[in-house]
């Protein structure tokens, strides 16, 4: 305990405290900021019982991030004192307050004390109404200004809706920092998902890069029911390999199991940071090929086209096989694509460094300085005009751009500022995000 508040004490970055009652999500709000599960989430009421801090930054604004135990004012019953005796250290050090509440329920009175609690203090207070999922709920969200806050949020941390303008707003003051000195990311594990159709050779796959029988692989397609995580060091490097069960067309999937493998997918996905699309080099590119490769684009995922079976295939159909994927999978034209042969290893090896070059441009960081030059030497004839363009996030690399329309950019502009950065900055194997805001 003592340790914790000597570093927040010892920290030079504005301090942001999340509070609320417990259960309204203040965990799950605390690592979608972080961009990283460091607190415990789960469906009991104070669940956190420690105050939990980590550093985080928005638009090249840097701050301390501390997550309070579920408080509830007075109650000794309920949450130990020590509890809002550390909430008050972390209180008193705040330079914004974020005040989070459940949207999908009514004010309660430990809400009212609470906010009693945080109006005295004096400091700024942003009410953020949570689990508003719908726009049509963000009516309701007005209902929340008797707590007596001016600044009101509706968002969803679950499904990271209304994100950008609350924190916007809580780091508005707050100074920015050039790319240069953004903390550099601590080396962590990359994760690596191979998602697929049933069939096309993922478990052989994974078999061949880990080295060793894991997953139970057999020709019947749809065997592998299960996900296997494999973890292993390539040239200093660690990837975590987990095996999806294959995806199969929603209307086929009789079987619980494998209507569960189409979930699990979607989930591992959403766990990767790099995604192994593997086509059957055997057969042509399949429609259902596009729609799972459409859910590692949506998600924001890096990702490599793998096309196995290529033994079988022969050398001489490459180019045409290339420009069959590049035709049918054309929002997929980052990605890079690999020949390999699960059975045999061939191409095997090339994956790795594939994977890491694709994790590098997916979290790579443009500074501020650096994207406005490249702003000034666009070659730009289109009716609106973009004053300045800064990055919000990595892992997908999201560019918010600034200009003189209070809508959205075209379709072909969005396209073509996406072009650019890739031709300027590199970016292979990574989607990229635009979002427009008037200045």
């Amino acid at each position: 305990m003592v340790a914790h508040q000597d570093n927040l004490t010892e920290s030079t970055l504005p301090v942001v405290v999340i509070v609320g009652r417990p259960n309204v999500g203040k965990s799950t709000l605390f690592n979608a900021i972080l961009g990283q599960r460091r607190s415990i989430v789960g469906d009991e009421p104070g669940i956190t019982r420690d105050r939990i801090q980590g550093e985080a930054s928005y638009l090249g604004r840097r701050f301390e991030l501390i997550d309070t135990g579920g408080i509830i004012p007075n109650d000794a019953e309920m949450i130990p004192t020590e509890i809002l005796k550390q909430a008050r250290v972390a209180l008193d050090q705040a330079a914004q307050i974020i005040f989070l509440i459940d949207g999908r329920t009514e004010i309660t009175g430990t809400d009212r004390d609470l906010a009693k609690v945080l109006r005295k203090l004096g400091k700024p207070v942003t009410l953020a109404v949570n689990k508003i999922d719908a726009t049509v709920r963000e009516g309701l969200a007005h209902e929340f200004h008797s707590l007596g806050f001016k600044d009101l949020f509706p968002i969803s941390s679950e499904h990271r809706i209304g994100f950008d303008e609350l924190l916007e707003h809580v780091t508005k003051g707050f100074s920015s920092e050039e790319g240069p000195e953004e903390p550099q990311p601590e080396k962590r594990a990359i994760k690596v998902a191979i998602i697929g159709r049933p069939n096309v050779g993922k478990s052989t796959l994974l078999n061949a890069l880990v080295g060793q029988e894991r997953s139970i692989v057999s020709p019947v397609a749809g065997t592998t029911r299960d996900a296997v995580d494999q973890s292993l060091i390539h040239s200093g490097v660690e990837y975590v390999f987990v095996d999806t069960a294959g995806i199969r067309r929603k209307g086929k999937t009789k079987l619980m199991a494998e209507k569960l493998s189409v979930v699990m997918a979607r989930r591992h996905i959403r766990m990767a940071n790099v995604v192994l699309l593997v086509l059957d080099g055997t057969e042509k590119v399949a429609a259902l090929d596009a729609t799972i490769a459409g859910y590692a684009h949506e998600e924001g995922r890096a990702l490599i086209l793998c096309v196995n079976k290529w033994d079988v295939a022969g050398e001489k159909g490459k180019r045409k096989f290339t420009e069959e994927i590049r035709d049918e999978l054309k929002f997929l034209e980052y990605a890079p694509i690999a020949f390999v042969s699960a059975k045999t290893g061939a191409g095997v090896d090339r994956l790795f460094g594939m994977i890491s070059d694709a994790y590098q441009a997916a979290s790579k960081r443009v500074s501020t300085g650096e994207l406005n030059r490249f702003v000034d030497m666009l070659d730009f004839d289109r009716d609106i005009k973009i004053y300045y363009m800064t990055q919000g996030s990595v892992r997908p690399p999201t560019f918010v751009v600034f200009t003189d329309k209070a809508k959205d950019l075209h379709f072909s502009t969005e396209r073509f500022l996406i072009n650019q950065l890739r031709k300027r900055f590199g970016f292979e194997g990574t989607p990229i995000r635009i979002k427009a805001k008037r200045r």
